[in-house]
């Protein structure tokens, strides 16, 4: 959506989607807005608790299933064991979508890395369709009046137009951009200490795989470290995201800084950076 001053300002029910990379502000400015009677509706907390769910459990029962004793209580379903996914704790969807590399230090093969990716991404495209819906149940059951969309920061990867003319109908897009070197290698630093799940397009991972493999002098990935791989492959997809995140901000939305959403500390400055974002467009 767009609009003018008038047009924001007289809007009864805002609805925001935040758009940027993992670690950039999304999910905290959306916990600051919970408090001000926004719903916050968390892409990657429904893709692990509705769209990966089963397959998470699945692999947590095949490792189990090798111990004798918990092979016994799950056959005579003694035991349950569930997904505890939380919107600031993403432990089992990391787990699940893993890493590329050696199998023994961790690691995925890379057709079943590739696999999971796969998987990953529909469950996001899923996610994203689920938005109008949770919109009129944010209002209609939970009771809040307006509502923000924490999108997982591989959404400008997924090349699926339709999802992104799906979110421009229903949200105003606002995307987070980090505008200094400065900021982009502390985010980097951050992304890479407390990894969050990551989505490589298949034509990305083509291109910057084989630079590793030559980099690091191995013949295949399934004898890369993962953590290494990870750290190594995080800064040029970083860099690869920002025009593909202008391509969808430009036509479609607002941007602002990640050093403005820093110093937000309420609805009012949130409200006040959105309206100057829209009177600068």
């Amino acid at each position: 959506m767009k609009f003018n001053l008038a047009s924001f300002r007289a809007w009864p029910r805002k609805k925001i989607t935040l758009l940027g990379m993992s670690g950039v502000g999304k999910t905290w400015l959306s916990s600051v807005l919970r408090r001000h009677d926004w719903f916050h509706y968390s892409a990657d907390y429904r893709i692990g608790k509705r769209y990966l769910d089963e397959p998470i459990l699945d692999i947590v029962k095949r490792e189990a299933m090798t111990v004798p004793l918990l092979r016994e209580l799950l056959r005579r379903d003694w035991i349950d064991i569930s997904n505890n996914v939380k919107v600031d704790d993403l432990g089992p969807v990391l787990s699940f979508v893993g890493k590329l590399g050696a199998p023994e230090r961790g690691g995925l093969e890379f057709e079943e890395f590739s696999a999971r990716q796969a998987q990953y991404r529909e469950a996001e495209i899923a996610a994203m369709r689920d938005v109008p819906a949770f919109i009129q149940k944010a209002q209609s059951v939970y009771g809040y009046s307006h509502f923000v969309n924490d999108v997982g920061g591989s959404l400008c990867e997924l090349e699926a137009p339709e999802v992104i003319n799906l979110l421009v109908e229903h949200t105003l897009i606002l995307y987070i951009q980090v505008t200094t070197r400065e900021e982009e290698e502390a985010l980097i630093r951050r992304a890479q200490s407390d990894p969050k799940p990551l989505y490589y397009r298949p034509a990305f991972l083509t291109e910057y795989l084989p630079r590793y493999l030559r980099e690091k002098g191995l013949t295949d990935s399934s004898q890369a470290d993962p953590d290494d791989f990870t750290r190594w492959i995080f800064p040029h997809l970083f860099r690869t995201r920002i025009p593909r995140y202008e391509a969808i901000a430009r036509p479609h939305g607002y941007t602002v800084t990640s050093d403005e959403v820093n110093r937000i500390r309420d609805e009012n400055d949130f409200i006040e950076l959105l309206e100057t974002a829209i009177g600068g467009a």
